[in-house]
């Protein structure tokens, strides 16, 4: 077997300068963390409000440092895959995301016969995907929603789940030496042992022996409530005023009870940070604090639940809500 050797799609091969974590990321570490000087399409967009998690950067640090394979496991909507992107970003290391749901075969990431028109004749060529393609260049490669993958596309990913582990193409006879830069990260809602709690379905249980190859496995778990307060403020600044902060503040407290509530089973949807930065905009858009939350979330919910909502939203607000009932003002 031959060993694939390809130009790689980013100007830098190595990482070349020293990051100064407690700057850049306000976590003090005992190991050294290297970026890249210049970046390339591949590298996420910085957001500067962005706020990490201590013990998460660190475990993420240590996967771009030291080659670690790193799983972050938490419930949806705690930021698992924007956390290891803005890592990323402030790297300059490149980084692309697959969500390896049930429709992801073997094919779409080891790649597939092609006909392609080459010098005016129709022939057949490989066609690789995207797995051999990042773990040939310096690439941080995310799979979003691991314990959602499918059997035999899980018994591919593991050989390269090892530091350094070659990944062999049957389909050309070829075997991929990683580039030295490749790292690979995933995310999940369980940690490998499928749904105990009937909140994800489609998860799966992941192959014991595959788990051991994760040297690293994070739990991300929702911000405190001054934490997320910041954050939206910080997304949503014409809230930052006396008025407006107490208002957020109330927000974030009902999203908390909608997380408590889906934890425990008596809501299915669940109000993510994303999701009140997106009411703050809306009653902003709107100016009315009740009608935002109609259509940022409540419309969202399922009818039966919606009532249960309605309570979370009285004990925070002090207030009924009722739809299109014109409320209090933004700010």
């Amino acid at each position: 077997m031959n060993t694939i050797s390809t130009k790689p799609k980013h100007k830098q091969n190595e990482p070349n300068i020293v990051i100064d974590t407690k700057k850049v990321f306000n976590v003090n570490i005992d190991f050294e963390v290297k970026g890249f000087s210049e970046g390339s399409d591949y590298v996420p967009e910085l957001d500067p409000a962005y706020l990490f998690d201590k013990d998460t950067t660190q475990a993420i640090l240590a996967g771009f440092s030291r080659n670690r394979r790193v799983m972050i496991q938490g419930y949806h909507g705690t930021g698992k895959s924007t956390h290891i992107e803005q890592v990323a970003a402030r790297l300059n290391w490149p980084c692309v995301r697959v969500n390896l749901d049930s429709h992801i075969s073997r094919i779409d990431l080891i790649g597939k016969d092609a006909i392609v028109i080459r010098d005016g004749r129709q022939i057949t060529e490989f066609k690789e995907g995207i797995l051999p393609w990042a773990v040939q260049n310096p690439m941080a490669l995310v799979f979003d929603e691991y314990d959602a993958g499918r059997a035999d596309v899980m018994f591919v990913i593991q050989r390269v789940l090892e530091s350094g582990g070659k990944l062999t193409l049957l389909d050309t006879n070829n075997v991929i030496t990683p580039h030295s830069s490749f790292r690979l990260f995933a995310t999940a809602n369980t940690v490998g042992l499928g749904d105990t709690t009937g909140l994800y379905h489609g998860t799966q249980q992941i192959n014991q022996g595959q788990m051991d190859r994760w040297s690293i496995v994070a739990s991300l778990n929702y911000l405190p409530i001054e934490a997320e307060v910041k954050i939206v403020l910080a997304k949503v600044p014409s809230w930052n005023t006396d008025n407006g902060i107490k208002t957020i503040q109330k927000m974030v407290a009902l999203a908390g009870l909608t997380r408590s509530g889906f934890m425990a089973g008596d809501i299915s949807t669940i109000m993510s940070p994303r999701t009140v930065i997106t009411w703050a905009e809306n009653a902003e858009i709107i100016g009315d604090i009740n009608l935002g939350f109609n259509l940022s979330f409540l419309n969202k919910c399922d009818e039966i639940e919606r009532e249960t909502v309605r309570e979370y939203y009285q004990r925070c607000f002090d207030a009924d809500l009722k739809d299109n009932q014109q409320a209090s003002g933004v700010n």
